[in-house]
């Protein structure tokens, strides 16, 4: 597969960090400026305007649940154009993020340049493994949603494996694959529903799916329940379905157009070069040594629009090497939620019925 000569996945984690601190200083005065509670959260922790720092360990980060709790926007009232909310579980208190008009474009622009180093730059037919229900509600977008659309910018032909009644469309699959399947095309979904209702439908229809680029993300409780880790997952899939370039990615709403991808080798996600990550003791908050795990904080430079640059999440991840894996920077894993933290949504709220 041809990828794109102007992937993200170039800087060292030496020259990420120097190009990074700067812009990410900037954008905490930007944001400061901008957003009286933030302003307030800074001065709370002793925090001068025009602080500098030595390293973006030392960038003051903020917990994504505050999103939950507190409208924390860098733009006036009239200048919002669009509000996106996290898919929480149930009941669960959501998460609203603040765009303008050019945070807006920003998103799919940058999410563009990471997932082309492995698309390539022309837009492939695209199987969604999802129900085309999920974007036709605009007014009440969620996580999930917006995922779905934003993918499906990246292709072409776009066909939904689910019908309207959340159950797998096997002809619908079948006829994609006839038109499609002997060329490189491109599926997305989330993670759980890859495997129950692609994975398992392509094994029992012995369907070929060798030709795909797989992405997708999330929902993997389900699976650890099933006792079906990365490695089991990726192992079965070329083993039944023929399919072997597989990304999975980590990403949140609060920080959408920036996410963490899965190498070629699949063993580990890497930073696209605007982004960086800090995996931090839960005790003392310093940075964890490689191969300690801790609390998972991401940084990106895409959040102009809301203090969403430095942000603390409530997974535990930990850094497997840093410019020893097959991209540049800091290669780790997810390893799971926080223990008393809420359930993240997305694909674990779906409650389609089974294939």
């Amino acid at each position: 597969m041809t990828t794109t000569a102007e992937s993200v996945f170039g800087l060292s984690q030496a020259e990420r960090e120097a190009a990074l601190l700067p812009v990410l200083t900037e954008l905490t005065e930007h944001h400061r400026t901008g957003g009286e509670p933030y302003d307030r959260i800074l001065s709370s922790l002793g925090i001068a305007r025009g602080a500098s720092f030595d390293s973006v360990e030392q960038l003051p980060w903020l917990p994504v649940r505050m999103f939950k709790h507190h409208v924390l926007k860098s733009v006036p009232d009239d200048e919002v154009f669009k509000v996106l909310t996290s898919s929480g579980t149930t009941g669960a208190e959501v998460s609203r993020i603040y765009l303008d008009k050019e945070a807006a474009a920003d998103q799919p622009r940058y999410l563009g340049k990471t997932l082309r180093t492995v698309l390539g730059d022309q837009r492939l037919p695209m199987l969604m493994v999802d129900t085309i229900g999920i974007i036709k509600n605009r007014r009440s977008f969620s996580a999930r949603g917006a995922g779905v659309l934003g993918m499906a910018n990246f292709g072409r032909k776009h066909v939904y494996a689910l019908d309207e009644n959340d159950r797998p469309d096997v002809e619908a699959i079948k006829g994609f694959l006839a038109n499609h399947g002997n060329e490189p095309f491109l599926i997305f979904g989330f993670t759980f529903m890859v495997w129950q209702y692609l994975y398992e439908v392509a094994r029992e229809h012995e369907l070929d799916l060798s030709n795909g680029i797989l992405i997708h993300s999330g929902g993997w409780k389900k699976l650890i329940d099933r006792a079906v880790d990365n490695a089991e997952f990726r192992r079965r899939f070329a083993e039944d379905t023929g399919l072997t370039r597989i990304h999975n990615y980590y990403g949140m709403v609060e920080q959408l157009g920036t996410v963490f991808l899965e190498g070629p080798s699949g063993n580990s996600l890497y930073c696209p070069d605007f982004a960086d990550v800090v995996i931090r003791d839960p005790e003392t908050w310093r940075e964890q040594p490689v191969g300690v795990p801790g609390v998972i904080e991401v940084v990106s430079t895409v959040p102009r629009s809301y203090p969403g640059h430095v942000l603390l999440t409530e997974d535990l991840g930990v850094v497997h090497g840093i410019d020893d894996g097959d991209w540049p920077g800091k290669r780790f894993s997810v390893l799971g939620r926080l223990p008393r933290a809420e359930a993240r949504g997305c694909s674990d709220t779906f409650s389609g019925s089974p294939a």
